[in-house]
């Protein structure tokens, strides 16, 4: 509704407690005779001014003018048709207030498919006529109604019979509560009866009687939410959705690997060309083609992976699944001391951890919200997905898909067993909430909101992380560029990698990950850059290795072209023999080791340096241990 309204991009899920924090936008009224601007506020969802999570208390903020807020002239209370009765709870509280209140119906399609859909006219006579807007935010339908109605009401909108009115000089004990805790605690309990009773008046003069009999939905859920059937399609659709993605990029990534590169190489030879025979031997023309161009391209041929798994996932979110996935891993969350809530942050996780940090604060107890916050870098996010997909194509490329679906289930039970071994520890005592979740109605999604959805999280992956690659892959060019021994050659005419400043370096770490298999200087580089990203790992090691961007494309794609076959060359040599296992070493110490710096900042500030550096350490212990014990245990086998 926000977005539709606005032409807003924040970014939405069919799940509760996805969003955390207000957003503004300006919405531009005109009609004939008056034009006016409005700042609209969008606060996190709650269904009372009794905050028990962090991001309801940002609602509780926005609407009473406190923690630094502007106190607003009108509330919009969005009202969900198939939970009438919780909206209408939490309209009671709201027009107690005293403050121009206007409600918009929205999800009435849904609850008509129900049998009780609500008559926005009806509702506004018993509501002595408070506007009321029947409104649907995905296709905008309402949305003239709604700011006319909004236009109209800043002057004041009436107080519904059975109310209090704070305003009414002869009800002193009805005034708008402070906006501290105690006073708005005292406030909402002290009525609490007053106001389901008149919650149930008018429930029971709107006449809404929901169809009982069985839905679809219902049928759906005793699938998705059975104990043992819910645990099974939850691990096939994340099957389903990695192997759709690593089928369905490969080729699109050869072509931008691939064709693009050599027309773009092809091009910049020709223009250098118009300067002489020796323009191409410059530290520039290096520069460009092997630094600049080289990040461009692999910016690129992340778009069809990102691209694929984010329609994939925004199917999920706006179905409604997502929802259902945090009710079937209640159980398991709750050997951890949480429950289902805490995987919803860990989900989102799985598309970036920085975002999911900040998910966290829709847990209501301070500890879980740090046990989350500690498990989230465990959750592979879309920037090792790409690690994840040149290997698995370099080394098992027949089953390329089911070696990432793998990856993703070994970051699941990673994130149960370290999630075990912590509240054990350092989180004892730490017991789980009773689990609350409104399951959204399943919905089909809509294609023109996917597109949306989609192009807006693909332009923010690329702004985010082009930058970055683009940057790190300029400065391992001129760390590469610059010669350590008398032989190696002039500044960017290094004869061999391993000569430079970059292959020293990277040689000095390198031993350290003998015991892994893959006590290679390629190797070792790439890691270290991917402290900073981890989008960059894979960008690195083709630089190291100097990959024939001119190989066929599928010769690529199936692991024989030249970055593909370097790869299992050195891994097989620093392995003595056993490239395969040395290679599922280092996707597990990529699944699993220090997330970006970006994500480490976060959670410095939400959490604090101790629990910061905690989790940096916690992760680079579990990753080389996973690493270590996997190659010495698969060694035997490959």
């Amino acid at each position: 509704m926000f977005n539709t309204l606005l032409g807003a991009r924040t970014r939405t899920m069919n799940a509760p407690g996805t969003t955390v924090s207000v957003t503004y936008g300006q919405y531009h009224y005109t009609r004939p005779g008056t034009t006016q601007t409005w700042q609209f506020v969008d606060t996190p969802g709650t269904y009372s001014l009794l905050a028990m999570s962090p991001d309801e208390q940002v609602a509780v903020d926005a609407v009473m003018g406190a923690s630094g807020m502007p106190r607003p002239d009108l509330i919009v209370v969005v009202m969900d048709a198939t939970a009438i009765s919780r909206s209408l709870y939490l309209l009671s509280m709201v027009v107690e207030l005293g403050m121009p209140t206007v409600v918009a119906i929205t999800m009435n399609d849904l609850a008509a498919r129900n049998g009780c859909a609500i008559d926005p006219a009806r509702l506004s006579r018993l509501l002595n006529g408070m506007p009321v807007v029947a409104l649907d935010g995905r296709d905008g339908t309402g949305e003239a109604a709604l700011a006319d109605a909004i236009a109209r009401s800043f002057t004041g909108t009436p107080i519904p019979q059975g109310l209090d009115d704070p305003n009414d000089p002869g009800h002193d004990d009805c005034k708008r509560p402070a906006a501290d805790a105690a006073s708005m605690r005292e406030w909402v309990e002290s009525r609490a009866d007053r106001r389901f009773d008149w919650t149930a008046r008018i429930l029971r003069d709107l006449d809404v009687q929901p169809n009982q009999s069985v839905t679809l939905s219902d049928r759906i859920d005793r699938v998705l939410l059975h104990p043992v059937l819910g645990i099974i399609a939850f691990l096939a659709i994340l099957f389903i959705v990695f192997q759709a993605t690593t089928t369905l990029a490969a080729p699109m990534q050869d072509w931008f690997d691939v064709s693009l590169r050599a027309w773009c190489t092809e091009g910049l030879d020709r223009l250098f060309g118009l300067f002489g025979p020796n323009a191409t031997d410059s530290w520039l023309y290096s520069l460009l083609v092997d630094g600049v161009l080289d990040g461009v391209i692999t910016v690129l041929t992340f778009i069809p992976t990102m691209g694929i798994m984010f329609l994939m996932l925004s199917m999920l979110e706006d179905s409604g699944y997502m929802a259902r996935a945090a009710f079937v891993m209640d159980r398991a969350m709750r050997a951890l001391g949480l429950d289902g809530r805490a995987f919803l942050p860990i989900i989102i996780g799985f598309g970036c951890n920085l975002p999911a940090l900040a998910a966290t604060r829709t847990l209501q107890d301070s500890r879980q919200r740090v046990l989350t916050g500690m498990l989230i870098p465990f959750a592979a996010c879309s920037a090792r997905l790409s690690v994840f997909l040149v290997l698995a194509h370099a080394f098992f490329p027949k089953y390329a898909g089911v070696v990432v679906f793998l990856m993703y289930v070994v970051s699941i039970t990673i994130i149960l067993l370290i999630g075990v071994l912590l509240r054990h520890t350092m989180f004892r005592g730490l017991k789980p909430e009773p689990l609350m979740l409104a399951l959204p109605a399943y919905q089909c999604p809509r294609a023109l909101q996917l597109i949306r959805s989609v192009l807006i999280r693909l332009w923010q992956f690329i702004r985010g992380a082009s930058v970055i690659i683009i940057s790190m892959i300029m400065a391992l060019w001129l760390l590469q560029g610059i010669p350590m021994t008398a032989t190696a050659g002039g500044f960017a005419h290094v004869d061999d990698v391993h000569d430079s400043v970059y292959g020293v370096l990277a040689d000095t770490i390198s031993p350290v990950f003998a015991p892994a298999g893959f006590d290679d200087w390629h190797a070792s580089a790439a890691l270290v850059t991917g402290f900073v990203a981890k989008e960059v790992v894979i960008g690195s090691m083709s630089q190291s290795y100097h990959a024939d961007e001119s190989d066929d494309a599928n010769a690529q794609r199936n692991g024989e072209g030249t970055l593909g076959q370097k790869m299992r060359d050195s891994f097989d040599r620093s392995s003595h023999g056993h490239g395969k296992a040395a290679a599922i070493a280092f996707l597990l110490f990529t699944l699993a080791y220090t997330p970006c710096l970006a994500t480490v900042a976060e959670m410095r500030r939400q959490f604090g340096t101790k629990v910061a550096a905690r989790s940096v350490c916690l992760s680079l212990l579990t990753a080389y241990a996973l690493a270590v014990v996997a190659f010495q245990v698969l060694r035997l086998v490959w």
